[in-house]
């Protein structure tokens, strides 16, 4: 071992003693969920599990995606949401190399899940199971980004200003095959993207229904401009993971996709007068799926290269290690601020 990794699992060994000489209140059930989820600094070591549905879940042992890697950065990292299940992170690894091949510089990866899944302290509803992660359709910089830059340069929007249809000048092929090489894989459920951006994969690739099958994963839906949102299956050795419903058959080039150029998805909701307003609902642990209590008390990795996902990554390491954080996520505490709120996705 390096004297760098042992002086972080020496400084993480100290603080989790400090944690648990605290006195934990018991989680309760009302508590915010975000508040419980968005303060864990680290995953838990147990087997790779996808609790729930992308959008009400959890997740057990998932791991961290590099912040640096040949074909790949991984940007905002204040956030601490660049954790998700094994079959993500080798994914996302593997789309880098492939799309570099294709003519990509490298991937800028944006928020994959939090250690250990939930709700978010802001942004995106999903994102909750380690099976979600959003790709910025900015090329990656032929340098380092400074962790500054990473917190504050701006993705780039495809569209033309104040329009549906995507601007040539920013939209080049290299996009087009970047997509294309992402909704090829088998894993891959869904890919989110904006209609315009649909429009344009259907008019360079619809033509032939050999590329229908992978063209039908790109699902066009409001915002993703600015990036595209990848959604695996449900992986094996999660039975209660929910999968979402089947995307179908054909291209997705159909009056499905003439719809979004209608006024009609763009319509503002008419309030109904004499309904009143509702009051924002407030998901608690008690939302979610059972297992998810036990995932917020699971042991957690002694440090964080331990469950950082590189060619020595050993799961039974992380496990032989393993700490208690019973104080971690304990309502009303003052929690040591180990974990940066993140801050707010504009958009996303």
């Amino acid at each position: 071992m390096t004297l760098a990794f042992i002086s972080r699992l020496a400084r993480h060994l100290a603080l989790v003693v400090i944690m648990s000489a605290m006195a934990a209140a018991p989680v309760s059930a009302e508590t915010a969920a975000k508040q419980l989820f968005g303060r864990v600094q680290l995953p838990t070591v147990d087997a790779p599990d996808s609790h729930g549905f992308y959008s009400k879940g959890c997740i057990d042992g998932a791991v961290a995606m590099p912040v640096d890697g040949p074909t790949w950065q991984a940007m905002r990292l204040e956030r601490n949401r660049r954790w998700g299940h094994p079959k993500m992170i080798e994914l996302l690894q593997r789309l880098s190399r492939e799309a570099v091949q294709d003519g990509w510089p490298g991937l800028l990866v944006g928020d994959i899940s939090q250690p250990r899944g939930g709700p978010m302290l802001s942004g995106h509803a999903s994102h909750q199971i380690g099976l979600d992660a959003d790709i910025w359709l900015t090329p990656m910089p032929n340098r380092i980004l400074t962790r500054t830059e990473r917190a504050n340069m701006s993705a780039i929007s495809m569209l033309r200003k104040d329009s549906l249809y995507v601007d040539p000048k920013k939209w080049t092929p290299a996009h087009g095959k970047l997509l294309k090489r992402a909704a090829s894989y088998d894993e891959v459920q869904r890919i989110f993207i904006h209609p315009g951006i649909k429009k344009v994969m259907c008019d360079t690739y619809g033509s032939s229904h050999a590329n229908d099958q992978w063209m039908n994963k790109l699902r066009p839906y409001y915002g993703h401009h600015y990036h595209f949102h990848i959604r695996l299956f449900c992986q094996d050795g999660s039975p209660d993971c929910k999968p979402q419903q089947s995307t179908g058959s054909g291209n997705g080039c159909d009056k499905s996709l003439a719809w979004w150029f209608t006024d009609e998805p763009w319509a503002p909701a008419k309030p109904d007068p004499n309904k009143k307003p509702a009051k924002p609902k407030v998901v608690t642990l008690a939302d979610l799926p059972k297992s998810c209590s036990s995932t917020l008390q699971g042991k957690a990795p002694a440090d964080e290269s331990l469950v950082t996902f590189t060619a020595g990554y050993d799961p039974g390491l992380a496990r032989a290690t393993a700490v208690p954080v019973r104080a971690m996520a304990a309502p009303g505490n003052r929690v040591p601020i180990i974990v940066p709120i993140p801050a707010r996705k504009p958009g996303n």
